[in-house]
């Protein structure tokens, strides 16, 4: 993925604060270019309207959350700690990334997100849902469908991300570990 422009960059990060404290009708363009620091046309150089700012900025997102699966199912280290990589690797992100989560959470729920592809067409979830259909061929994983498992791990790291990440619970290393350990244990075939 190419380095965006330090000024896209801001409008991306403001959309994002915007959009989470006014919701996407409450953050017009002229906001957003204030809040970013540039000036109104600045903003029109980069995207030709609000629509097309906030579906790139979806785009955006989803390209960093694509990146963190990509580096984490890597296939030269045994699947188990790939699991485990995966997990921490995304619920990192999402708890760094609090904005981008919420930002993507809203946009898929809301009319911009009525057009997007069926979600196995999606490139995020097709990488989550190849790695757990590797689990499955090596054995590793109870053969059910990938789907299942993909649904299940991925929403333990969102809820988990979410809650402490807002400060709403309090969770230490040991903790976290268990909670992959419990999800790892009930998608695991036993030996």
């Amino acid at each position: 993925m190419e380095p965006i422009a330090d000024k896209k960059m801001a409008i991306f990060r403001s959309t994002m604060e915007l959009v989470r404290e006014n919701g996407f009708h409450g953050t017009p363009m002229s906001m957003v270019a204030k809040h970013a620091g540039v000036a109104a046309g600045t903003i029109y150089h980069y995207f030709e309207s609000k629509e097309h700012l906030l579906r790139e900025l979806f785009e955006y997102a989803q390209q960093q959350a694509i990146a963190v699966v990509a580096k984490e199912t890597c296939e030269t280290i045994p699947f188990k700690t790939c699991f485990f990589n995966l997990w921490n690797g995304l619920y990192t992100f999402y708890r760094e990334n609090l904005d981008l989560l919420k930002f993507f959470e809203q946009f898929v729920n809301s009319p911009f997100g009525a057009d997007r592809p069926p979600i196995e067409q999606d490139k995020f979830y097709s990488l989550l849902f190849a790695f757990f259909e590797r689990g499955i061929q090596q054995g590793e994983l109870k053969p059910v469908s990938s789907k299942i498992l993909a649904t299940l791990a991925h929403s333990s790291i969102l809820s988990t991300a979410k809650l402490t990440a807002q400060g709403r619970l309090q969770l230490n290393k040991q903790e976290l570990e268990e909670i992959q350990l419990m999800l790892w244990d009930g998608m695991s075939l036993k030996r």
